[in-house]
């Protein structure tokens, strides 16, 4: 398998997903644009899941970083949605690095955690991925993504509304539509800290 072939090919696991993007934070510095042509500029979910699974890592703690993520996920879901072949991201965007040890070490700490959802994962509630239902996930993602920079001064709201992406995004990825419900839980959890700030 040359090496296109491979950035193209499709993944089926959150495992998958997280060995990719451990090879690319060997690098000393990791800009997206090395992460986009890693996992292949057709690979909408994949590419959905890096930066939703970063910003529930100690990396959200980087000033303005769960704002950051939010613009990539509103500008590849929104893609996605639109139905793009491929994606396309601006230069100031794919120019945009990240220590590639920083990087490795937050992929570190959340891997026994995807891997625990890797084993618990199986087809259902299929209906979600037909029409109408299919077109709910990524136009929640795109809500989601725009929302992020937003509420970044909302206590925890980034990290949870990342959390809620990552789920739509691993329910897609595999076909198991009870993760795009339990998505609805950081969503409400969101909900009651807006609220709470606000009241």
């Amino acid at each position: 398998m040359n090496n296109k072939d491979r950035q193209e090919e499709e993944l089926h696991s959150l495992s998958e997903v997280m060995d990719r993007a451990a090879d690319v934070a060997r690098r000393d510095q990791v800009a997206v644009g090395n992460i986009l042509d890693a996992f292949g500029h057709a690979s909408f979910v994949p590419l959905l899941l890096v930066p939703a699974l970063l910003v529930v890592t100690p990396l959200s703690g980087i000033p303005a970083f769960s704002s950051f993520c939010g613009v990539l996920i509103f500008l590849i879901s929104v893609q996605w949605l639109a139905g793009r072949d491929h994606l396309w991201l601006p230069q100031w965007i794919m120019r945009r690095t990240i220590s590639g040890d920083r990087l490795g070490d937050a992929l570190h700490k959340i891997r026994p955690w995807t891997a625990r959802l890797d084993r618990h994962t199986r087809k259902r509630f299929g209906f979600l991925f037909h029409r109408p239902f299919r077109f709910l996930p990524p136009l929640a993602c795109t809500l989601f993504g725009a929302l992020m920079p937003v509420l970044e001064l909302v206590p925890f709201s980034s990290s949870l509304l990342g959390a809620a992406v990552m789920l739509l995004s691993f329910s897609m990825l595999t076909r198991d539509g009870l993760y795009a419900l339990i998505a609805l839980v950081p969503v409400g959890a969101v909900i009651w800290a807006i609220t709470a700030v606000l009241l």
